[in-house]
C-alpha cells in the first residue's frame, strides 16, 4: 500500500490525526503554545516539518541538549542575516568569524545557531558528516539562502580583471578570508578546478573576518581584489564578478530551533519585507528559506 504523501501545511485534523491525537488536545497545545503552527486568515495551519522537529525534539531520553547554549549567532557572516536579525528583533547576539569557527562553537555549546557555506570535494554544501558533525544526532541544517560569490574589484575594475585566472598576475594583492572560512574553502576549490595553485597567489598578510571586512579592504586600497559575495560588494560600490553559486545553511541543535530567538527570526524571514531586502541587497535567491534540509 502506497502511502499518502502529506502537504507541507496541515490543518488541524491532520495534525490530530498525523499525531494521534483528538483535535481537541491540539487545540489545547495551540493554546499552551507548546505546539509549531501559524494562522492564515484566522485558520490554524501547521507546518509540518515543524511537527516532525518538534516530535522528535521531546522523544524519551534525549538528553543530548538538555543545556540552552548561548544566544550567539557564530559562523559566517551574512548581509542578509545580519539586517533579519536586527529587524526581527530575535535578540541574537553575533559573533562571525568564519564558518569553521562557528561549528567548532556550537560544538561547545558556546552558540546557539552557526551560518555556514562550507564546501566539500564533491561539490556539496554543509554535508554533516563532513564537516566533523556526523555523530550529532540532534543536529539539524535549515536553508537561510543561495548566494552569488565572485570577485569583488575596485568601481569601474581599473585592473581589468576578467576573472580566476587572473588571480595568478603578478603583484596583484588578493584579500582573503581565514582558512576555516566558507570562502576560503571556495576559493581553493575553484582554483583547483583551473588547475592554480594557491600558494602562487599574492595573498594579504591579514585575513578579513568577514564579508563586510574583505568588501571595505578592496574599497580602501588596501587589496586589489577578493572574493566575496554580490551583496557586500554592492553595499561598498565595487565591481563584481560573479563566478559561483552557493548554499548558505543555518546550523542548530534541535532543542534551539523552538526557542524564542530563532522562531522570531524565522517568521520574520517568512514575510514580504526579506524578500524585498534580499533583491535590493542583490546576488540572493530566498525562495526556500527555512526549509529543514536535515534533521538528525
Amino acid at each position: 500500500m502506497v502511502e499518502p504523501v502529506l502537504p507541507r501545511y496541515l490543518t488541524t485534523a491532520e495534525v490530530a490525526d498525523y499525531l494521534r491525537l483528538k483535535p481537541r488536545k491540539v487545540y489545547d497545545l495551540v493554546r499552551q503554545g507548546q505546539i509549531p503552527c501559524t494562522r492564515a486568515t484566522g485558520k490554524l495551519l501547521f507546518p509540518r516539518h515543524a511537527i516532525d522537529l518538534w516530535l522528535m525534539n521531546h522523544l524519551e531520553g534525549d538528553q543530548s541538549s538538555a543545556t540552552e547554549p548561548l544566544e550567539v549567532m557564530a559562523g559566517s557572516q551574512d548581509p542578509l542575516l545580519d539586517w533579519a536579525m536586527r529587524e526581527s528583533g530575535c535578540g541574537l547576539a553575533s559573533l562571525c568569524l568564519g564558518s569553521g569557527d562557528g561549528i567548532q562553537r556550537l560544538l561547545a555549546g558556546k552558540a546557539m545557531v552557526v551560518g555556514a557555506h562550507l564546501l566539500d570535494g564533491a561539490g556539496r554544501y554543509n554535508v554533516p558528516s563532513e564537516l566533523g558533525l556526523g555523530g550529532m544526532r540532534d543536529l539539524v541544517v535549515v536553508h537561510w539562502a543561495r548566494r552569488t560569490q565572485g570577485l569583488m574589484l575596485a568601481p569601474g575594475n581599473p585592473l581589468c580583471l576578467e576573472g580566476l585566472g587572473d588571480l595568478a598576475r603578478p603583484g596583484l594583492r588578493i584579500g582573503r578570508r581565514p582558512e576555516g572560512a566558507g570562502a576560503h574553502r571556495l576559493l581553493d576549490w575553484l582554483l583547483e578546478r583551473q588547475g592554480i595553485e594557491m600558494e602562487r597567489l599574492d595573498m594579504v598578510e591579514h585575513p578579513a573576518t568577514s564579508e563586510d571586512d574583505l568588501a571595505l579592504a578592496v574599497a580602501q586600497g588596501r587589496a586589489d581584489v577578493g572574493l566575496g559575495v554580490e551583496a557586500a560588494a554592492r553595499r561598498q560600490g565595487l565591481h563584481f564578478l560573479p563566478l559561483h553559486q552557493e548554499s548558505f545553511d543555518l546550523l542548530l541543535r534541535r532543542r534551539s530551533y523552538f526557542s524564542d530567538a530563532l522562531q522570531r527570526l524565522f517568521a520574520f524571514a517568512r514575510g514580504e519585507r526579506l524578500r524585498d531586502q534580499a533583491e535590493s541587497l542583490g546576488g540572493y535567491e530566498v525562495s526556500r528559506i527555512g526549509t529543514i534540509r536535515f534533521n538528525a
